[in-house]
Protein backbone atom coordinates (compact mmCIF):
# COMPACT_ATOMS: atom_id res chain seq x y z
CA UNK A 1 0.00 0.00 0.00
CA UNK A 2 1.59 3.28 -1.12
CA UNK A 3 0.06 5.79 1.39
CA UNK A 4 2.28 3.74 4.01
CA UNK A 5 5.67 4.67 2.26
CA UNK A 6 3.59 8.17 1.23
CA UNK A 7 2.55 9.11 4.98
CA UNK A 8 6.15 8.46 6.21
CA UNK A 9 7.46 10.91 3.60
CA UNK A 10 5.14 13.33 5.06
CA UNK A 11 6.17 12.91 8.25
CA UNK A 12 10.05 13.09 7.65
CA UNK A 13 9.39 16.31 5.81
CA UNK A 14 7.73 18.05 8.84
CA UNK A 15 10.42 16.35 11.21
CA UNK A 16 12.66 18.41 8.95
CA UNK A 17 10.96 21.12 9.13
CA UNK A 18 10.25 21.58 12.83
CA UNK A 19 14.05 21.47 12.96
CA UNK A 20 14.49 24.57 10.79
CA UNK A 21 11.66 26.35 12.91
CA UNK A 22 13.44 25.37 15.96
CA UNK A 23 17.33 26.50 15.14
CA UNK A 24 15.82 29.56 14.33
CA UNK A 25 13.88 30.13 17.66
CA UNK A 26 17.08 28.70 19.26
CA UNK A 27 18.80 32.02 17.54
CA UNK A 28 16.39 34.47 18.06
CA UNK A 29 18.96 36.39 20.04
CA UNK A 30 22.05 36.31 17.88
CA UNK A 31 23.36 38.76 16.54
CA UNK A 32 23.40 38.99 12.97
CA UNK A 33 21.62 36.00 12.76
CA UNK A 34 18.79 35.28 9.19
CA UNK A 35 16.20 33.06 9.72
CA UNK A 36 15.45 29.76 7.29
CA UNK A 37 13.15 27.95 5.98
CA UNK A 38 12.22 24.73 4.01
CA UNK A 39 11.48 24.24 0.92
CA UNK A 40 10.06 21.13 0.10
CA UNK A 41 9.04 19.04 -3.56
CA UNK A 42 6.56 16.37 -4.69
CA UNK A 43 8.53 12.86 -5.32
CA UNK A 44 8.43 11.12 -8.71
CA UNK A 45 4.69 9.88 -9.93
CA UNK A 46 3.57 6.42 -10.80
CA UNK A 47 2.29 6.57 -14.44
CA UNK A 48 -0.79 3.92 -14.52
CA UNK A 49 -2.55 5.64 -17.36
CA UNK A 50 0.12 8.48 -18.92
CA UNK A 51 -1.91 11.12 -20.51
CA UNK A 52 -1.82 11.56 -24.63
CA UNK A 53 -1.15 7.73 -25.04
CA UNK A 54 -3.03 6.14 -27.26
CA UNK A 55 -7.00 5.20 -25.59
CA UNK A 56 -7.90 3.40 -29.25
CA UNK A 57 -6.79 2.08 -32.41
CA UNK A 58 -8.20 4.88 -34.04
CA UNK A 59 -6.28 7.39 -32.82
CA UNK A 60 -7.80 8.92 -29.72
CA UNK A 61 -5.69 9.93 -26.79
CA UNK A 62 -6.00 9.94 -22.88
CA UNK A 63 -7.10 13.55 -22.23
CA UNK A 64 -5.96 12.76 -19.14
CA UNK A 65 -3.77 10.63 -17.07
CA UNK A 66 -3.83 8.51 -14.13
CA UNK A 67 -0.84 8.98 -11.65
CA UNK A 68 0.02 8.24 -8.57
CA UNK A 69 2.14 10.78 -6.27
CA UNK A 70 5.04 9.41 -4.07
CA UNK A 71 5.27 11.84 -1.61
CA UNK A 72 7.08 14.58 -0.45
CA UNK A 73 10.77 15.46 -0.18
CA UNK A 74 12.81 18.55 0.95
CA UNK A 75 15.54 20.09 -1.35
CA UNK A 76 16.39 22.98 0.35
CA UNK A 77 16.95 25.45 3.50
CA UNK A 78 17.64 28.69 2.61
CA UNK A 79 18.30 31.91 4.33
CA UNK A 80 15.92 34.83 4.33
CA UNK A 81 18.35 37.75 4.08
CA UNK A 82 15.60 40.56 5.82
CA UNK A 83 17.42 43.21 7.85
CA UNK A 84 17.32 42.83 11.17
CA UNK A 85 16.13 45.56 13.68
CA UNK A 86 19.56 47.91 15.20
CA UNK A 87 19.79 47.39 18.92
CA UNK A 88 22.00 50.02 20.94
CA UNK A 89 24.42 48.50 22.66
CA UNK A 90 26.92 52.02 23.28
CA UNK A 91 30.11 49.83 22.83
CA UNK A 92 32.12 51.99 20.62
CA UNK A 93 33.64 48.61 18.57
CA UNK A 94 30.01 47.73 17.91
CA UNK A 95 29.32 48.19 14.24
CA UNK A 96 26.05 47.21 13.21
CA UNK A 97 25.30 46.97 9.06
CA UNK A 98 22.47 48.76 7.97
CA UNK A 99 21.78 47.85 4.20
CA UNK A 100 23.62 44.93 2.45
CA UNK A 101 27.18 43.61 2.78
CA UNK A 102 29.11 41.39 5.05
CA UNK A 103 32.10 42.00 7.52
CA UNK A 104 34.93 40.33 6.19
CA UNK A 105 37.01 37.99 8.58
CA UNK A 106 40.69 36.83 8.57
CA UNK A 107 40.32 32.49 9.22
CA UNK A 108 43.25 31.01 11.20
CA UNK A 109 44.21 29.12 7.72
CA UNK A 110 43.63 32.16 5.45
CA UNK A 111 40.88 31.93 4.18
CA UNK A 112 38.19 34.84 4.32
CA UNK A 113 34.84 34.15 6.01
CA UNK A 114 31.96 36.71 5.99
CA UNK A 115 30.03 37.89 9.20
CA UNK A 116 27.06 40.59 9.93
CA UNK A 117 27.75 40.06 13.50
CA UNK A 118 29.53 43.54 13.59
CA UNK A 119 29.94 42.37 17.98
CA UNK A 120 33.67 43.68 17.32
CA UNK A 121 36.23 43.81 20.08
CA UNK A 122 40.19 44.44 20.36
CA UNK A 123 43.26 42.34 21.13
CA UNK A 124 46.43 42.25 22.85
CA UNK A 125 47.93 43.56 20.02
CA UNK A 126 45.04 46.65 19.74
CA UNK A 127 44.13 44.90 16.68
CA UNK A 128 39.95 44.81 15.80
CA UNK A 129 38.95 41.01 15.68
CA UNK A 130 35.85 38.93 16.19
CA UNK A 131 34.43 37.56 19.42
CA UNK A 132 36.29 34.73 18.74
CA UNK A 133 39.81 36.69 18.07
CA UNK A 134 39.64 36.02 14.20
CA UNK A 135 41.47 39.58 12.36
CA UNK A 136 38.93 41.51 10.91
CA UNK A 137 39.34 43.00 6.97
CA UNK A 138 41.24 44.94 6.36
CA UNK A 139 43.59 44.95 9.51
CA UNK A 140 42.76 48.00 11.91
CA UNK A 141 44.85 48.62 14.74
CA UNK A 142 43.93 51.14 17.95
CA UNK A 143 47.25 53.03 19.22
CA UNK A 144 47.01 52.04 23.15
CA UNK A 145 46.86 55.36 23.63
CA UNK A 146 43.74 56.18 22.36
CA UNK A 147 40.88 57.63 24.71
CA UNK A 148 37.89 56.99 22.52
CA UNK A 149 37.46 55.52 18.91
CA UNK A 150 34.75 56.93 16.27
CA UNK A 151 33.61 54.77 13.39
CA UNK A 152 31.88 56.58 10.44
CA UNK A 153 28.76 55.09 8.28
CA UNK A 154 31.18 55.31 5.35
CA UNK A 155 33.72 53.25 7.61
CA UNK A 156 36.34 55.22 8.59
CA UNK A 157 38.02 54.85 11.50
CA UNK A 158 39.27 57.61 13.50
CA UNK A 159 40.68 57.80 17.04
CA UNK A 160 41.63 60.49 19.94
CA UNK A 161 45.24 60.29 20.81
CA UNK A 162 45.98 61.57 24.65
CA UNK A 163 47.93 64.78 24.04
CA UNK A 164 46.36 65.43 20.30
CA UNK A 165 44.38 67.57 19.42
CA UNK A 166 43.65 66.50 15.71
CA UNK A 167 41.72 62.94 15.63
CA UNK A 168 44.04 59.85 13.73
CA UNK A 169 42.84 57.92 11.41
CA UNK A 170 43.37 55.03 11.64
CA UNK A 171 42.16 52.79 8.68
CA UNK A 172 39.17 52.00 6.54
CA UNK A 173 36.39 49.09 7.00
CA UNK A 174 35.02 47.17 4.28
CA UNK A 175 32.27 45.78 3.40
CA UNK A 176 31.55 42.16 0.64
CA UNK A 177 28.41 41.64 -1.51
CA UNK A 178 27.14 39.04 -3.61
CA UNK A 179 25.27 38.23 -6.17
CA UNK A 180 23.51 35.70 -4.69
CA UNK A 181 23.74 35.85 -0.24
CA UNK A 182 21.48 32.75 0.09
CA UNK A 183 24.07 30.63 -1.45
CA UNK A 184 26.82 31.41 1.14
CA UNK A 185 27.29 28.41 3.39
CA UNK A 186 26.75 28.67 7.01
CA UNK A 187 29.86 27.42 9.12
CA UNK A 188 28.70 28.33 12.86
CA UNK A 189 29.94 30.55 14.74
CA UNK A 190 27.71 33.57 12.97
CA UNK A 191 29.93 33.08 10.04
CA UNK A 192 29.31 32.17 6.35
CA UNK A 193 31.71 30.69 3.59
CA UNK A 194 32.09 31.92 0.26
CA UNK A 195 30.28 29.05 -2.46
CA UNK A 196 30.27 28.89 -6.30
CA UNK A 197 26.68 29.30 -6.36
CA UNK A 198 27.02 32.80 -4.19
CA UNK A 199 29.25 33.83 -6.75
CA UNK A 200 32.51 35.93 -6.13
CA UNK A 201 32.54 39.08 -3.21
CA UNK A 202 32.43 42.33 -4.24
CA UNK A 203 34.39 44.60 -1.77
CA UNK A 204 33.73 48.48 -1.52
CA UNK A 205 33.37 50.81 1.13
CA UNK A 206 30.20 51.38 3.23
CA UNK A 207 27.76 53.91 1.99
CA UNK A 208 28.94 53.50 -1.97
CA UNK A 209 26.96 52.09 -4.32
CA UNK A 210 25.29 49.31 -3.50
CA UNK A 211 26.79 48.43 0.27
CA UNK A 212 24.96 49.72 3.45
CA UNK A 213 26.16 51.73 6.09
CA UNK A 214 27.82 51.08 9.48
CA UNK A 215 26.49 52.42 12.76
CA UNK A 216 28.49 52.93 15.49
CA UNK A 217 27.59 51.41 19.40
CA UNK A 218 24.79 49.23 17.99
CA UNK A 219 24.47 45.78 16.02
CA UNK A 220 22.04 44.16 14.12
CA UNK A 221 19.60 42.06 16.02
CA UNK A 222 18.25 38.27 14.41
CA UNK A 223 15.54 38.54 12.05
CA UNK A 224 13.34 36.02 13.38
CA UNK A 225 9.73 36.86 13.80
CA UNK A 226 8.26 35.23 16.48
CA UNK A 227 4.56 35.11 15.76
CA UNK A 228 5.79 33.94 12.30
CA UNK A 229 8.13 30.87 13.47
CA UNK A 230 5.38 29.57 16.02
CA UNK A 231 2.66 29.82 13.40
CA UNK A 232 4.89 27.95 11.05
CA UNK A 233 5.48 25.10 14.04
CA UNK A 234 1.54 24.76 14.41
CA UNK A 235 1.48 24.20 10.84
CA UNK A 236 4.09 21.58 10.90
CA UNK A 237 2.65 20.00 13.71
CA UNK A 238 -1.08 20.10 12.76
CA UNK A 239 0.66 18.34 9.33
CA UNK A 240 2.78 15.69 10.97
CA UNK A 241 -0.51 14.64 12.91
CA UNK A 242 -2.52 14.52 9.38
CA UNK A 243 0.54 12.36 7.87
CA UNK A 244 0.65 9.73 10.58
CA UNK A 245 -3.31 9.63 10.64
CA UNK A 246 -2.86 8.70 6.71
CA UNK A 247 -0.94 5.62 8.23
CA UNK A 248 -2.78 4.37 10.80
CA UNK A 249 -5.50 4.21 8.40
CA UNK A 250 -3.82 2.50 5.98
CA UNK A 251 -2.72 0.29 8.56
CA UNK A 252 -6.01 -0.44 9.38
CA UNK A 253 -6.96 -1.17 6.29
CA UNK A 254 -4.19 -3.53 5.66
CA UNK A 255 -5.49 -5.37 9.23
CA UNK A 256 -8.91 -5.45 7.46
CA UNK A 257 -7.33 -7.17 4.68
CA UNK A 258 -5.61 -9.95 6.58
CA UNK A 259 -8.71 -10.43 8.90
CA UNK A 260 -10.40 -11.81 5.22
CA UNK A 261 -11.81 -15.14 5.46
Amino acid sequence: MRALSIGATGMQAQQLNVEVISNNIANISTTGFKRSRAEFQDMLYENLRRVGSPSSDTGTLLPSGLQVGLGVKPVATYRINEQGNLTVTDNEYDVAINGRGYLQVQMPDGTTSYTRAGSLQLNETGQLVSPDGYLIIPSITVPTNALSVTINPSGIISATIDGQTATQNLGQLQLAAFINPTGLESIGDNLLRETEASGSPIVGNPQATGFGSLIQGSVESSNVNVVSEITGLITAQRAYEMNSRVIKTADDMLTTVSQLK
